[in-house]
């Protein structure tokens, strides 16, 4: 009986104490809802302004300023600057093709008499080469003196009218036999001596057309020479060209009137100045390249053909945005450079790049003037991005 009793009295307390909770509760959860609801509608706009500023935020590679300095890392400011190119070939010395001249005749002969008898000997303009005994001069001279003989007797004819006309038909005749003997390339200092001694020249003497140096030399003592065969070739180096080859790639930044500067290996120390004053129309199939033409002064004729010179073109590019040429990784088909954030934080960047200069290279895109790059050791801060997995 007396167990009864105190289940039951445990069984009261119990139910007690379960409606004492579920009261409290039920009075905690009515008096405090706000608070619940606001937590609720906060607490996904944290999350996403977080997202947002991790989208915005490029990843970067963390390196403590200590660690830089023990890698040797360096940076530069990318900056406006002007740029300039020198294209550097090579050059041949060779003939002005301007100042070449070819000495032949334009009647058949023999020569009789050699008076430049051997390759290189240096001639003045007006002297004497070599004497040719041709008939076919021969016979042009006699019948030049016949006709003065016609002429001179035809002004003598006593009636006026009849010796007017025949002077004037014969002074024409005489003048086109003048003129044939000019074509002959007989000066006016020989047809005059014909006209006065009366008598024909029996060999004709040729002479140099220029001052310059005999390159080549065809004639000989005794040979026949035939109308227009070549027997001398005479060339003025008082000036000389400079071939050089400039490859396909670098046409474009080349033109007429850039200044390069000449050298030789034979004088040291000693340049040459001079600029384009031709660039060839064709390119050549086997080296890719085309032919630049420089014309320089050859005093006393130092610079002789087939040398070879040092050429350098200078080409102003302008002003453009540049960094070092080792501040840029090439990664095949794009190009990275690290940009310096502060703090040891620097972020890889794609570029884009365009000419190459003096160690310099231009940037077209992806970064802005005053940003500061890694110029040095940044193939380790590359290898550090790769093992992160922040560049691939």
């Amino acid at each position: 009986m007396r167990k009864k009793v105190v289940i039951v009295i445990s069984g009261i307390i119990a139910l007690a104490v379960v409606i004492y909770v579920f009261q409290n509760n039920l009075l905690h959860g009515s008096k405090k809802p706000a608070p619940i609801q606001q937590a609720v509608t906060v607490q996904p706009v944290q999350q996403a302004t977080t997202a947002e500023q991790e989208q915005e935020e490029a990843p970067t590679v963390e390196i403590p300023p200590e660690k830089q300095q023990l890698i040797g890392i360096k940076t530069v400011v990318a900056a406006i600057k002007p740029l300039q190119k020198i294209i550097r070939t090579v050059g041949v010395v060779q003939y002005d093709e301007r100042r070449l001249a070819t000495v032949n005749t334009k009647f058949e002969g023999w020569i009789e008499k050699l008076h430049v008898d051997y390759t290189g000997r240096y001639v003045r303009r007006g002297e004497q080469l070599a004497e040719i005994y041709s008939p076919e001069l021969l016979a042009t001279q006699q019948e030049f003196i016949n006709l003065l003989q016609w002429d001179k007797k035809n002004r003598s004819v006593k009636n006026d009218m009849v010796g007017s006309m025949l002077a004037n038909d014969s002074k024409a005749i005489v003048e086109g036999a003048r003129q044939r003997l000019r074509l002959m390339d007989i000066s006016d200092e020989q047809i005059d001596k014909i006209e006065q001694t009366g008598k024909p020249v029996r060999t004709l003497t040729i002479y140099s057309p220029v001052s310059g140096y005999v390159v080549q030399k065809m004639a000989f003592q005794g040979m026949r020479a035939m109308p227009g065969e070549k027997l001398f070739d005479i060339a003025d180096l008082s000036t000389v060209w400079i071939l050089s080859d400039i490859f396909e790639y670098e046409l474009p930044l080349i033109k007429t009137g850039d200044k390069a500067m000449i050298s030789l290996s034979y004088f040291p120390g000693k340049e040459f100045a001079s600029t384009i004053d031709y660039v060839y129309p064709t390119i050549a199939g086997d080296t890719r390249s085309a032919k630049v033409r420089f014309t320089i002064p050859n005093p006393g004729n130092k610079l002789k053909p087939q040398m070879y010179t040092n050429v350098g073109v200078k080409i102003n590019l302008g002003n453009k945005l540049v960094i070092p040429d080792d501040a840029v990784l090439d990664a095949g088909k794009r190009q990275v450079v690290y940009v310096d954030k502060g703090e040891g934080n620097f972020e890889p960047r794609e570029v884009g790049i365009g000419i190459r200069a003096d160690g310099m290279v231009e940037i077209t895109s992806g970064l802005k003037a005053g940003e500061r790059v890694a110029s040095a050791a940044n193939f380790l801060i590359d290898s550090e991005a790769k093992l992160k997995g922040i560049v691939k």
